[in-house]
């Protein structure tokens, strides 16, 4: 058995209370990166938030907080710019639609076209489809020898027994022992399943179950994973399916059973399914939207039942496991493929129904697998060489920054983006990985100087792209303890065309009881650039005194962008400043 090591930084307790009846809500929170633990601490006593637990993997706390609070806490908390998210951690019902059970044919397979798929592949038992579901019944015949060792995260045990039924009725579509000449078939033959229990006996799970779920799969090394839950994506639970994601797996969804729109956008890291009948409509009780990127049958499936028998049952928790199901046999059949690769050949072999193209009932159709294993089999995926491209939007090159700021960084590659880092000053910060790629910087931590910031962009294959550096002047207000100074400018960003000048006003601060004459200095990165400073010498008079620098571009200077320095030294003091200079094309 394989144990998952985490490292906590608060005592976790059990989360089995959370789906209980009680005074206290719950939140879900993540700090940005660059977030000290001091500034964490105070702001979860500030808050009077009680950490219950923590998904390490993914950075976010489970937070209790008065019920009555909750919606006003989370509130105050969005706003707070050292925090990354905050959500409510909500129940989620299962997916299914109650039907007898009887024995029937199992009218899905033939429909998806999985006897000609199993010509190609039947599956592999390397290949782990995780089920997080309510447990899977560890004595049916048509299971028993498919179940690994899984967890139990709302107990905290490894008893992953079904307590509710639904999560073995999930598992005996995705992968029950099939040609035995017992019981049912199931898309995926080999695969082996890892059970993880994350319901109450109600079958009622929460985000950050579903969360801890996918990050203890991942850590597992399973390939698809299956959640019959009427969810539509979260920051958190987003969060753990792009690291499930970028562990090699692809995790898949039920795409809910309400029978009416649902407004939510596509969920990048989550394969949300619809529900079709055997004439290939659109099942009366599924949900819609822009979020659903495939449909599968979901209408009187035959599969396990808890207790050894078997029954017939409806609802797109079991279009979600059939559709995981399919993955894995692709995974067994070309495991060079990526998830991406993976997501990509079943959508591109769907067979398409409703209006051509995607549409928000069916998504990129119903799945095939016959098409899904032959298309899969030829493909040799390229080595990717793309760099991913990442730019620093703010702050700004040349800005004066102060007090406690966000660095906003844009990432895009032609697979997907892994991780950011932020680099400051040569030296790693902090790391993101998920987006929107913000990082929070207390400047105050830092000296009165110039400070450079550099971001880079990790993809799926290791390719890194870097950002140009951005130089900023941390520029605080407080004091110093011992005599000093402070250099600034105005402005300190300057467009200055060909054959022209423009100029900036420098002011020099003198501090607890300095006086002494201060001495200013620039330099300019181009021959074309050049400059002068009136008066190059200032002394105090009123406690502050301004130069005036005009800077000059000749006809000749390439267009560009320069960083002018401008330097103050008094004795053993030196302080620097920056100045850019955006040199247009063309004179006018």
């Amino acid at each position: 058995m394989l144990f998952m090591t985490v490292t906590m930084i608060f005592t976790a307790l059990s989360v089995s209370h959370a789906l209980g009846a009680s005074t206290k809500g719950e939140l879900l929170l993540k700090f940005k990166p660059g977030v000290s633990q001091l500034c964490k601490e105070r702001i979860l006593s500030s808050s009077s938030l009680e950490v219950l637990d923590e998904i390490p993997q993914i950075e976010t706390l489970v937070v209790s907080v008065p019920q009555d609070a909750l919606l006003h806490v989370e509130s105050a908390l969005s706003h707070n710019p050292m925090i990354d998210f905050v959500e409510e951690n909500r129940q989620i019902p299962p997916s299914a639609i109650p039907n007898d059970p009887y024995l029937g044919s199992e009218w899905h397979l033939t429909q998806i076209s999985a006897p000609q798929a199993w010509d190609v592949s039947t599956g592999n038992a390397n290949v782990i489809v995780a089920v997080l579901d309510s447990g899977v019944d560890p004595s049916h015949p048509d299971l028993a020898g498919k179940l690994l060792s899984g967890y139990n995260f709302y107990d905290n045990n490894d008893n992953t027994s079904d307590v509710y039924g639904h999560g073995t009725k999930v598992a005996g579509v995705a992968a029950a022992v099939t040609n035995n000449s017992r019981g049912v078939a199931a898309i995926a033959w080999q695969s082996s399943i890892l059970p993880i229990r994350v319901t109450d006996t109600g079958g009622y799970t929460t985000y950050s179950l579903l969360a801890k779920g996918l990050t203890y799969a991942a850590e597992r090394g399973a390939k698809t994973a299956t959640m019959s839950f009427l969810i539509y994506g979260g920051s958190t639970l987003s969060s753990a399916a792009k690291y499930f994601m970028d562990k090699g797996g692809l995790a898949v969804a039920a795409g809910g059973n309400t029978g009416a729109y649902q407004s939510d956008s596509d969920n990048p890291y989550i394969l949300s399914v619809s529900a079709t009948t055997s004439t290939d409509s659109l099942a009366t009780f599924s949900t819609y939207g822009p979020y659903i990127d495939l449909s599968a049958p979901g209408v009187s499936i035959m599969t396990t039942v808890r207790g050894g028998g078997y029954g017939s049952v409806s609802g797109t928790s079991f279009s979600a496991p059939l559709t995981a199901g399919l993955a894995s046999l692709i995974f067994s059949a070309n495991p060079t493929l990526t998830p991406y690769q993976v997501e990509q050949v079943l959508e591109s072999t769907a067979v398409d129904l409703g209006v051509p193209g995607y549409d928000t009932y069916y998504g990129w159709g119903r799945i095939n697998a016959s098409s899904a294993l032959r298309a899969a089999t030829g493909v040799t995926p390229p080595k990717d060489n793309t760099l991913p491209i990442v730019t620093i939007t703010s702050p700004s090159n040349g800005s004066i920054v102060s007090g406690g700021i966000t660095v906003s960084v844009t990432a895009s590659d032609n697979v997907a983006v892994s991780k950011v880092e932020l680099y400051k000053d040569g030296n790693l910060f902090a790391t993101d990985a998920t987006s929107p790629w913000e990082f929070y910087w207390n400047t105050a931590s830092d000296t009165n100087d110039l400070h450079t910031l550099v971001a880079k962009a990790y993809d799926t294959s290791s390719n890194v792209g870097q950002s140009n550096t951005v130089t900023v002047n941390v520029f605080n207000t407080h004091e110093p303890t011992s005599p000093d100074f402070a250099l600034s400018a105005s402005p300190s960003s300057l467009n200055i065309k060909k054959g022209s000048s423009k100029t900036s006003t420098m002011t020099v601060t003198w501090l607890n009881g300095f006086s002494s004459a201060v001495n200013l200095t620039a330099s300019c990165p181009s021959a074309g650039v050049t400059y002068t400073l009136s008066p190059s010498s200032v002394t105090s008079t009123s406690g502050s005194a301004t130069s005036k620098l005009t800077l000059t571009v000749s006809s000749s200077t390439p267009a560009a962008t320069y960083t002018i320095t401008i330097t103050g030294t008094s004795g053993s003091l030196k302080h620097t400043i920056a100045i850019t200079v955006k040199v247009p094309g063309s004179p006018k």
